[in-house]
């Protein structure tokens, strides 16, 4: 599995409310999207840094994801450049499930 976590700097902060109505807006963009378990979407306590936070089964499939459109989407919703970074996520600790995931 992968975690791939999204940020971008925004132009101007946004309160909780006003982020919780962009990322609604946004959230079906990524229902049934292949290789995506979870979404987390994220703001900074300051309301200036907005993002992602994703659990993806390959990091084919995050990549696939995160193409040009996507950029530009991001760019023209929220103004600015975003960031992804990979990581490798070997364990999950599921407490809806009451499951630990591994990938081996």
């Amino acid at each position: 599995m992968i975690t791939a976590i999204t940020t971008f700097q925004l132009p101007q902060a946004i309160t909780r409310e006003e982020a919780r109505r962009i990322f609604l807006s946004t959230a079906p963009k990524y229902l049934d999207a292949a290789g995506l378990f979870r979404k987390c979407y994220i703001l900074s306590a300051d309301g200036r840094t907005a993002g992602g936070v994703y659990l993806w089964h390959s990091r084919a499939e995050a990549e696939a994801m995160y193409t040009e459109d996507w950029r530009v989407f991001v760019r023209e919703k929220y103004g600015t450049e975003p960031s992804v970074t990979y990581f490798d996520t070997p364990v999950v600790v599921d407490n809806l499930t009451h499951e630990i995931l591994s990938d081996a």
